[in-house]
């Protein structure tokens, strides 16, 4: 059983949220599996035929079983429950605690949810990291296959059809059978363009021509990805957050194995060096940071940085009270002063106190200039320090 970083409280009433696959169910049934529970799963036919058709039968249920917790899977498929949910907790004191999952934030936005005003705790789970994995963590095979949970224990041979399977069942199906989506035929498009462009700059206009929808169209589908926590997108440095706003973002899907299958990429070896290795290396760390940081709760806000002559830095990294860490990726076994002229030059005229750091392979730690140069365990040691 693999330790997640994430630990739920089980004296709130609480939302957990992630894609599907992330570990949810697991997480909860850990900790709630020995006490007295109504399970309410609205994947199945039994429990979507009567909670979906009748959302007041919950209360019935709660008075004739009485319940300590009431765990309720994918409440986003009916979010009328929230309403019987927000009921109970604001007439009985005495209610059970309401343990939620979903899997689409959109959903209960575009239906109106209701959140429960706020007296629910929300929690986000994420495919694992390499903390979680501690011994058993291998970075090339996570390169290749990712991290979901569900794939964990499986075969090598066998990940790229479970890959292939959960790309076509769940990301071009599942959010499309959910309502997420109206033009179903450029969004199954999308999805594959945007794998290409995975760790570049979006260029709203040419993804628009090539699916065939408008630029707005287009900002939409990676609105839903978002919402739907199977990407993500890093905004361009400024300390304006108008200013912010204006330019286009970064994308990253939310796992390296869904990403190489998007990319019919996930049945072939992936090289140990180059450009390609380069990528899915740099997409590694970004999720790792970006977990970790959800995790913590640390309120760091994460871009990138690219100047007018396109000099660029791959992650920048403002933690509230502590210098702004610029950390330049590199999946290089041998780090040298051309690897960190980029960062060293920018960290200079930086409008605030700033870290350099050249993450990467280099199993050697070293100081070049004002750069840190740091294996890629210990510069994430160093980023969360």
């Amino acid at each position: 059983m693999v330790n997640r970083t994430e630990k739920l409280s089980n004296s709130d009433h609480l939302f957990l949220f992630g894609a599907r696959g992330t570990g949810k169910t697991t997480l909860i049934r850990k900790l709630f599996g020995n006490k007295n529970v109504l399970w309410v799963d609205l994947l199945t036919e039994a429990d979507e035929e009567r909670f979906g058709r009748k959302p007041e039968s919950l209360s019935h249920v709660l008075a004739a079983q009485s319940p300590d917790y009431v765990i309720i899977d994918e409440i986003q498929k009916f979010p009328k429950l929230l309403d019987i949910i927000h009921h109970q907790i604001e007439s009985n004191p005495q209610c059970p605690k309401f343990v939620l999952t979903g899997s689409s934030a959109r959903k209960l936005k575009r239906a109106q949810g209701n959140l429960l005003g706020g007296r629910a705790r929300s929690f986000q789970l994420y495919p694992f990291t390499a903390d979680e994995l501690g011994g058993s963590f291998d970075l090339q095979n996570v390169l290749e296959y990712g991290s979901l949970p569900i794939f964990h224990d499986k075969e090598n041979q066998k990940k790229p059809d479970f890959l292939r399977s959960y790309v076509r069942n769940y990301l071009k199906e599942e959010i499309i059978a959910e309502q997420v989506v109206r033009q179903v035929e450029p969004f199954r498009d999308f999805l594959e363009i945007a794998a290409q462009m995975n760790t570049q700059i979006i260029n709203y206009s040419k993804i628009a021509r090539d699916v065939g929808v408008s630029d707005q169209t287009v900002k939409t589908f990676f609105q839903i990805l978002e919402e739907t926590w199977v990407g993500h997108l890093l905004p361009s440095f400024n300390r304006s957050i108008r200013k912010r706003q204006r330019e286009a973002p970064k994308f990253y899907y939310f796992d390296l194995g869904v990403t190489r299958s998007l990319q019919k990429m996930h049945t072939v070896s992936l090289p140990t060096h180059g450009q390609e290795h380069g990528k899915v290396f740099e997409h590694f760390i970004i999720l790792e940071v970006l977990r970790k940081s959800e995790y913590l709760r640390n309120d760091f806000r994460l871009s990138y940085f690219r100047t007018k002559d396109d000099a660029e830095i791959d992650l920048v990294i403002e933690r509230p009270g502590k210098p702004d860490i610029l950390l330049e990726i590199k999946s290089t076994t041998r780090v040298t002063a051309e690897h960190v002229r980029t960062v060293g030059r920018l960290s200079v005229s930086w409008d605030k106190p700033c870290q350099p750091i050249v993450c990467s392979l280099d199993p050697l730690e070293q100081k070049i200039g004002p750069v840190f140069c740091l294996p890629w365990q210990e510069a994430l040691k160093r980023i969360f320090d």
